[in-house]
């Protein structure tokens, strides 16, 4: 578990997302920023620098949003990825609700210039999980929730990768966490 920023980020259970989108998060810009970081397994800067024309076109928010490879960590190859039907729905309501329009970044920082800073971004989770007695939580906790969850689902490494960004499926091995009703299903395995 992160604490004092130390550790590991906490992996989100389901009641406690419902908790932070439903009750943390009150404005639709943090609900739809915090969900590309669960629904897209995105980075906090991925999200926070995202442009509006790479997830919302002429008809609204687009079947697929895009991670430019200069917003990535790597700076590698840039991402596509699904969107979420959830998802889709925080983007439509912050679209919706955004007064910015005009602005190139999805997420404008303060008085519309550039993008939100992820220093904003960590603020505003902070203050939800405190408000929600939620401890353990960081920014990259819903990635890590995310990519866990489809691991945890069977879905192939090589398409959680391609999701993910990561270079190798080392890398994205060590990322991914383990609960401890995994481990407990892990063990009672044993009937001999």
């Amino acid at each position: 578990m992160k604490v004092n920023k130390f550790g590991r980020a906490a992996i989100l259970s389901p009641t406690q997302i419902t908790l932070l989108f439903n009750e943390g998060l009150t404005k639709p810009r943090d609900r739809a920023l915090f969900g590309v970081c669960l629904y897209a397994a995105a980075r906090i800067n991925e999200a926070c620098t995202l442009l509006r024309g790479d997830v919302i076109g002429v008809k609204g928010v687009r079947e697929v949003l895009v991670i430019r490879s200069y917003n990535t960590k790597g700076k590698q190859s840039t991402r596509e990825i699904q969107v979420h039907p959830q998802l889709k729905e925080y983007l439509s309501e912050h679209h919706r609700c955004d007064r910015w329009h005009t602005r190139p970044y999805l997420f404008p920082g303060r008085h519309g210039r550039g993008s939100i800073h992820k220093a904003s971004a960590d603020r505003i989770l902070r203050d939800a999980c405190r408000k929600l007695e939620i401890e353990g939580v960081s920014t990259h906790s819903f990635r890590r929730t995310a990519l866990t969850r489809m691991s945890d689902k069977g879905v192939p490494l090589r398409h959680i990768q391609a999701i993910s960004g990561h270079k190798t499926l080392a890398a994205l091995e060590r990322y991914l966490g383990v609960t401890e009703q995994q481990k407990e299903s892990a063990i009672a395995t044993l009937d001999f």
